[in-house]
């Protein structure tokens, strides 16, 4: 990777684009420091302090401390994430999102203008809701239309900002802008998540547990970091052999091909989906005060709440971190099976005259591609279950609350090596440009 890096330095073109997008992520993270107006920030981060145990320890975390700050990009990039996800799933539902889906660059095109829009009412909800909340609680200097206006056009505005800078690094910078926001925000967050682990397992400790402490907190995070890189690079390839054709006086096709089926075919989506399913309530019943009492509706949001799972004091309320894993794996055949459609490749297939090996074409290749697909998912799905158990675990027993957690690892990692891939690829290219013009 750093060979990569330093190779790539030398071009200026690459050079150029890496030094725009490092100039993009420093204005991010100083927009990240600039609070909204008229917010009493102290009070909100009193009042965030006994809350971050759970729910929110992760939203904190992706929007790079901006969201406990309430700067002017407190909402982040999560708008466009929540758009992005709902138009995905929307494509299958409804057919005029599916025909712009497949057709190409134009509809891909129409697709993104209404991811925009979907992203700016949703910032706009969220801020109202937000807006009105904190007038509410009276974390606002002064509650009146004129503030809740103020707050709800400056988040909102923010959470756009973000996004047209995001889309910017993807066209004139490396990588998907997007995505390095999101890695940018977590990683913003690793030293004080690191600080908060000193000062709990080895600050003040004898040199004997305090080294015992920062191996196994070493060990732990680069354990994580190889199984996630391992996680996402492995795949399952499929071999694929086509016909040979006549066309005119020659003879085309016999070549052999493969269908890359990656393990973690869902990515990080089944484990954002599950903590925001388990998690909004609970947001929601902090937000209004709620969930402390000794009622069934009080007992459910801390069944729920991440903070209380594995807690040997309270061991019932582990109940919610296995519905959590239950519905990481739900997720994880639920989002593979609208984003990848075998019956559609074994079509192509069918049309190009490939076939795999010992399957006939059509249905039968589109079931074996099925079976196939659903051991696939099954390990992936319990791939991503050991990365979200791990810290929760460790975070439940030892009370280690830090909001660096597997999912950020999962993101991270996965953002930064397609990230290193594509400088190779635009490398590569350079290359052979260079060499053609030679």
């Amino acid at each position: 990777m750093l060979r990569t890096l330093r190779d790539a330095f030398k071009v200026k073109d690459i050079r150029t684009r890496m030094l725009f997008t490092f100039l993009m992520l420093v204005v991010i993270r100083i927009g990240c420091q600039i609070p909204v107006p008229g917010i009493n920030g102290e009070l909100f981060k009193e009042w965030f302090a006994s809350q971050t145990g759970g729910a929110f320890s992760f939203f904190d975390a992706i929007t790079g401390g901006s969201f406990l700050d309430m700067s002017i990009f407190a909402l982040n990039i999560t708008p466009y994430i929540t758009s992005s996800i709902i138009i995905q799933l929307m494509t299958i539902a409804i057919p005029q999102l599916e025909e712009m889906h497949k057709d190409g660059e134009d509809g891909r095109k129409k697709l993104t203008a209404i991811t925009r829009y979907v992203t700016v009412g949703l910032a706009i909800m969220q801020s109202v809701a937000l807006g009105i909340s904190f007038g509410r609680q009276g974390w606002l200097y002064e509650y009146n239309a004129w503030s809740v206006i103020q707050v709800i056009v400056i988040l909102t505005a923010g959470s756009a900002v973000l996004m047209w800078i995001g889309e910017r690094i993807t066209e004139r910078g490396v990588g998907n802008g997007i995505s390095i926001v999101l890695v940018i925000n977590i990683i913003s967050r690793i030293p004080n998540d690191l600080g908060t682990l000193w000062q709990q397992f080895i600050s003040g400790k004898s040199v004997a547990r305090a080294v015992l402490a920062a191996v196994v907190i070493v060990a732990i995070i680069l354990a994580l970091v190889v199984f996630v890189d391992v996680l996402q690079n492995a795949e399952r390839r499929i071999p694929v052999q086509y016909s040979r054709k006549i066309q005119g006086r020659k003879q085309v096709g016999g070549q052999s091909s493969n269908i890359p089926l990656k393990v973690n075919t869902a990515g990080v989506i089944p484990i954002i989906f599950a903590q925001s399913i388990m998690q909004f309530p609970v947001i929601i019943a902090g937000m209004l005060g709620k969930g402390n009492g000794t009622g069934i509706g009080s007992q459910i949001i801390k069944t729920l709440n991440q903070s209380n799972w594995c807690d040997p004091s309270q061991p019932v309320y582990t109940i919610g971190l296995v519905i959590y894993l239950v519905l990481i794996v739900a997720f994880a055949y639920f989002y593979t099976s609208i984003t990848f459609n075998p019956l559609e490749i074994a079509d192509n297939m069918k049309k190009q005259g490939g076939f795999i090996p010992g399957i006939r074409p059509g249905k039968p290749t589109s079931d074996y591609l099925n079976s196939i697909l659903g051991y696939i998912i099954f390990i992936g799905a319990i791939g991503l279950s050991i990365c979200a158990f791990i810290p929760i675990f460790f975070n439940g027993v030892f009370n280690a609350s830090v909001s660096f957690a597997g999912t950020s690892i999962i993101i991270i990692v996965g953002v930064v090596v397609e990230t290193i891939k594509q400088i190779e690829s635009q490398m590569l290219v350079r290359h052979y440009k260079g060499f053609l013009s030679n």
